[in-house]
């Protein structure tokens, strides 16, 4: 992972290309010393954690399915995701932050097959939900990082809590100069473009699961809520990332709402768009793990500093054969399972496409728990 800045640049080299010195570069702008790789360093030599845990916490007359993985620990990661999404976009991010203890992904109601609220739908009623299962995990000074609309959640769950520590706010939406359903719709069609196939396949069978009805239910309550009003009062640490080509979030959107934030640092992700959690996974992850441990510099919400994340690739792309089948074969049993309601299912397709994803990486697997896995989804790779 290599930082970059947007402040002006020399003239004749790119934005990123000859800039400020970065964060690991020598300090009188000389050659810096390689870039690590943040899954290697996050993993070190221990064995990946690959059993996923579901659960259901009861909420406001239905539930909030929660993902798990990684062992208990002095700081928790809550991933909240965006309007219609699965914790499924959180597939490649979730397991490289359990550095510090358990990383919990939720799937709030309506969303993955998860039954809808009844009545009146709000983002601060998503924000009660999100409370509850906080509570109902005992979780003490957990780290919340929000996607999309799950920015706006976690933003208000933190201005109601004070005592938090950190927040990281990836792709907050949305822009002020733009809350309409017609110029969102734009921006996000936009920012598609440059998304992956994998994150549009996730996409579209997550707005399936959804329904037109509850998208268009919550569509207009995202559209209008003033995230910037709820950043005042938020005391946490906070980190706010944006895709490159993310039209959704523009960059001088994400520099204002920095500046009502009253501790706040911006980072922007080279080639990302509006699901950069996802497709550059590796960096997002060290920058929400850098971001905890006190190790990113703050150079002022007006320098938007640029990560490149050369580690990552598409799932399928950088996968053998038989890894790239376990990663299939698990996804259509996933969303099988959420279709259904089974729990059981979704805990077996999740903990093996777990295990796909740090073959992957190069990250071992403790060989028993590999086999446990694989055999229960797809027992014919087995001998690998």
């Amino acid at each position: 992972m290599h930082e970059d800045d947007t402040t002006p640049h020399r003239h004749g080299t790119a934005p990123g290309e000859g800039s400020a010195p970065s964060e690991g570069s020598a300090p009188d702008g000389g050659t810096a010393a390689p870039a690590p790789d943040p899954a290697g360093r996050l993993a070190d030599a221990e064995d990946a954690d690959v059993t996923v845990e579901v659960d259901r916490i009861a909420v406001d007359g239905t539930y909030v399915r929660v993902s798990s993985i990684g062992h208990p620990g002095a700081r928790a990661f809550v991933l909240v995701a965006g309007l219609g999404i699965a914790a499924t976009y959180y597939e490649r991010l979730a397991p490289h932050l359990n550095e510090n203890g358990p990383v919990h992904a939720l799937d709030l109601p309506g969303f993955a097959g998860v039954p809808r609220f009844r009545g009146a739908v709000s983002i601060e009623r998503y924000a009660d939900a999100v409370e509850r299962v906080l509570d109902d995990l005992g979780l003490e000074d957990p780290v919340l990082v929000g996607h999309s609309m799950g920015t706006q959640v976690v933003t208000e769950v933190a201005a109601r809590r004070p005592e938090l520590r950190d927040l990281v706010l990836i792709s907050p939406v949305v822009d002020r100069r733009a809350r309409t359903i017609r110029q969102s719709a734009g921006r996000f069609l936009r920012s598609s473009l440059h998304e992956p196939a994998a994150v549009r396949w996730h996409g579209i069978t997550a707005y399936a699961l959804c329904g037109w009805h509850w998208f268009r239910k919550v569509l207009p309550r995202m559209i209008a809520f003033p995230i910037e009003d709820r950043a005042a009062e938020v005391q946490a640490r906070t980190l706010i990332v944006r895709g490159e080509h993310d039209a959704l979030v523009p960059r001088d959107w994400v520099r204002s709402l920095a500046r009502v934030f009253p501790h706040a640092v911006l980072r922007e992700v080279v080639d990302g768009a509006h699901s950069v959690m996802h497709a550059q996974a590796d960096a997002v992850a060290r920058l929400a793990v850098d971001h905890v441990a006190g190790r990113i510099t703050d150079r002022g919400v007006g320098s938007l500093q640029r990560v490149r994340d050369t580690t990552t690739s598409s799932d399928l792309a950088r996968l053998s054969p038989k890894e790239a089948w376990l990663v299939l074969k698990s996804r259509f049993i996933e969303l099988a399972g959420m279709a259904r309601g089974d729990d059981g299912a979704l805990e077996q397709a999740k903990s093996a496409h777990a295990v796909a994803m740090a073959d992957g990486d190069g990250i071992p697997v403790d060989p028993e728990d590999r086999r446990e896995v694989v055999d229960e989804v797809a027992p014919e790779v087995r001998g690998r």
